[in-house]
C-alpha cells in the first residue's frame, strides 16, 4: 500500500490556523472521514460537476497557505526567494561552465541527481509548454482561475509542436510537403524555423527560451517528419498527416507513462493510480483542465533539477572543441552567439549533442541535480526574454513564490492531511521562521513540494503531496483525453523500432535516434 494514501476511515481535521500552531487548534476546522473530506474539499470541476477546459481552475477548494491581505507577504516571499537567501545553492560561478559540470563536487549544496539524467530537466519543461500556458495572470495578486484562460489545451497531444494543423497555422509546415513540419539548419545539424529577427516559428514560443528545450522542439519536429516518411514507405497516403500525428503523439505519451514519471514520481505512485484511479483530480472525460496547484507550484519542481551549465555538444566551437555554458549568464546579453545557453539565436555551434542529456551507453550522459529546495545560482538572474510575460521580477524561486498569491494556493501541510498523507511538521522548515508569516507551519505548497522530495526521497523524486498531485493530473490528462491512448486504447504498445530494432518499448533514446539526431547518425 502506498504511503501517500489515507488509512481506513481515519477522520481528517483540517484547518490553517491550526496549522500556523502546529497543526493544532480547531477554529474553521473540518473534522470528516476520508470521503466526508473529499465531497467537502474538492471542487466541482475536479468532482466532475462543471466545464471549463479552457480556464485554470483548482482541485481544492481550501483557504490560501496564509492572509493575502497581511501588506508584508510579497515582500517575505520576496525575501525567502531572493538571491544568496535560503533557496540560493550558491554555486561558484566563479569557477565556470566548464568545472560547474565535470567537477560537480564543486556545488556541495546543490547535489546531483542519480535518478535522473540531465535531460529529464528540459523534458519535463517541454511537456509543461505542451499543456499550459498562463498569459494574462498577474504576479502577486490574487486573481480568479476560473477567469484565467489557458493558452494550450489541457491535453499531452503536443498542439505546441503542432499548432492548430497544416490549414489553420501554415508557417508551421513544409510548403513543399504539408504532411510534414517545417524544420530549418542552424549550420551543422537542425534548428526550429526562424524568421529574419531571428524569432522562432512555432506552436509555443516558450520552446526556444533556452538552447535545450529549443533543440528538443527541432527534434520532435524531425521525429514527426520521419514518421511521414515511413508511413509513405509502407504505401499510406490517406489521412497521412493525421496518422503520423497519432503515431508520434502516441509514442510521446508512452514515454511520459513508462520513463518521465517513474522517474519522478515513483512507479509505485503509478501502479496506485492506474489500479485504483484518482481520489482527487476527477473532471468529467473530455473535460479536463489544468489546475493551479499543478501549474503554480507542484510542477515547478522542475526548477530544482536545473544545472548551473552544461555541455551543450562535443564539438560545436569551431575548433572542434566542446561547447559549454552556464543555462543564463548575463555576459550573453546583446550578443549574436551569446556565451550562454539561452534560447532566441542561430549559430553553427547552438545546437544540442544529446550525448549529455539522455543514456546512449558511450559513457558521455551527465545528471540534473536533485530535488531539493536550494536552486541553481544563474536562474536567481533570468534574461526577460527567458519570461514570457517579460516582466520582473528576473529571480525565478521569488516569481514562483509569488505565484501562490496569484492563486491563493494552499500550503503544503493542509493538502497533505487532506490526502490523508502524514504532513512535514515546522521542524523540518526552521529556515523559513525568520519571514514570519506562520511559513514553518503553513508553507508555500511549491516549497513544500521541494522539502518533501528532499527530506522522503533524498531528493531523488517526488513524494508525498507532489508526487500525488503531478501524478493524478498527468494521468488524469492522459485518461480523460478520448484521442489519447490511454483512453482510446489503453492496451496499446509502441509500434516503431527502437534503436535496437525491436518494438513494444519506447524511450526518449530511441525517439532521438529514430529523429536521426543521435550520436551515430550525426557522428559526434
Amino acid at each position: 500500500m502506498p504511503t501517500d494514501q489515507p488509512s481506513g476511515g481515519q477522520p481528517l481535521t483540517v484547518g490553517r490556523r491550526g496549522f500556523l500552531a502546529g497543526l493544532g487548534g480547531t477554529v474553521g476546522a473540518l473534522t470528516l472521514t476520508p470521503a466526508q473530506a473529499l465531497a467537502e474539499v474538492v471542487t466541482a470541476r475536479s468532482g466532475g460537476f462543471a466545464t471549463s477546459p479552457d480556464r485554470f481552475g483548482r482541485i481544492f477548494a481550501l483557504p490560501a497557505f496564509a492572509d493575502l491581505n497581511a501588506s508584508s507577504l510579497p515582500a517575505a516571499l520576496i525575501a525567502m526567494g531572493g538571491p544568496g537567501g535560503v533557496m540560493d545553492a550558491r554555486d561558484p560561478l566563479q569557477e565556470g561552465p566548464v568545472r560547474l559540470i565535470t567537477n560537480p563536487e564543486l556545488s556541495p549544496n546543490n547535489l546531483d541527481n542519480d535518478n535522473h539524467t540531465a535531460g529529464t530537466t528540459f523534458f519535463g519543461q517541454f511537456l509543461d509548454h505542451d499543456m499550459t500556458f498562463d498569459q494574462t495572470s498577474p504576479l502577486g495578486r490574487p486573481v480568479d482561475p476560473e477567469r484565467t484562460p489557458n493558452a494550450r489545451t489541457p491535453a499531452l497531444d503536443l498542439d505546441s509542436v503542432y499548432g492548430r494543423g497544416p490549414s489553420a497555422d501554415p508557417q508551421l509546415y513544409d510548403p513543399n510537403d504539408r504532411a510534414k513540419l517545417r524544420v530549418e539548419s542552424g549550420g551543422l545539424f537542425e534548428d526550429v524555423p526562424r524568421r529574419s529577427d531571428g524569432t522562432a516559428v512555432l506552436g509555443d514560443p516558450r520552446n526556444d527560451e533556452n538552447l535545450m528545450i529549443s533543440g528538443l522542439h527541432a527534434a520532435f519536429l524531425k521525429f514527426h517528419n520521419a514518421v511521414v516518411d515511413r508511413l509513405r514507405a509502407s504505401g499510406q497516403t490517406r489521412d497521412l498527416f493525421a496518422n503520423a500525428r497519432r503515431l508520434v503523439t502516441w509514442h510521446y505519451q508512452w514515454i511520459i507513462v513508462h520513463e518521465f514519471l517513474p522517474q519522478v514520481i515513483g512507479q509505485g505512485v503509478i501502479d496506485d493510480l492506474l489500479r485504483n484511479g484518482r481520489r482527487f483530480y476527477r473532471p468529467a472525460r473530455g473535460q479536463q483542465f489544468i489546475p493551479v496547484e499543478f501549474q503554480g507550484a507542484a510542477y515547478r519542481f522542475g526548477h530544482s533539477m536545473v544545472r548551473p551549465s552544461y555541455r551543450a555538444n562535443l564539438r560545436g566551437n569551431q575548433d572542434g572543441s566542446a561547447f559549454f555554458g552556464f543555462v543564463f549568464d548575463p555576459a550573453g546579453e546583446r550578443q549574436a552567439d551569446p556565451v550562454d545557453l539561452r534560447g532566441g539565436r542561430r549559430a553553427r555551434r547552438r545546437f544540442i549533442g544529446w550525448q549529455t542529456f539522455f543514456d546512449f551507453g558511450d559513457g558521455e550522459m551527465r545528471r540534473n541535480k536533485r530535488i531539493d529546495t536550494k536552486i541553481s545560482t544563474p536562474l536567481f538572474n533570468l534574461p526577460l526574454s527567458a519570461i514570457s510575460s517579460g516582466d520582473q521580477p528576473t529571480v525565478l524561486p521569488q516569481r514562483n513564490l509569488l505565484r501562490h498569491i496569484t492563486w491563493s494556493i494552499p500550503s503544503g501541510q493542509l493538502l497533505a492531511v487532506v490526502c490523508g498523507i502524514p504532513p512535514l511538521f515546522a521542524q523540518h522548515f526552521p529556515e523559513l521562521q525568520q519571514f514570519g508569516h506562520g511559513l514553518p507551519s503553513s508553507t508555500p505548497l511549491w516549497y513544500y513540494v521541494l522539502k518533501e522530495a528532499e527530506v522522503l526521497a533524498g531528493g531523488r523524486r517526488l513524494a508525498g503531496v507532489g508526487a500525488r498531485i503531478v501524478g493524478e493530473v498527468f494521468i488524469g490528462l492522459l485518461q480523460l483525453d478520448p484521442a489519447a491512448y490511454l483512453a482510446a486504447q489503453p492496451s496499446w504498445r509502441p509500434t516503431l523500432p527502437r534503436a535496437n530494432g525491436s518494438t513494444g518499448n519506447f524511450t526518449m533514446v530511441d525517439l532521438l535516434t529514430f529523429a536521426k539526431v543521435d550520436p551515430a547518425s550525426r557522428g559526434q
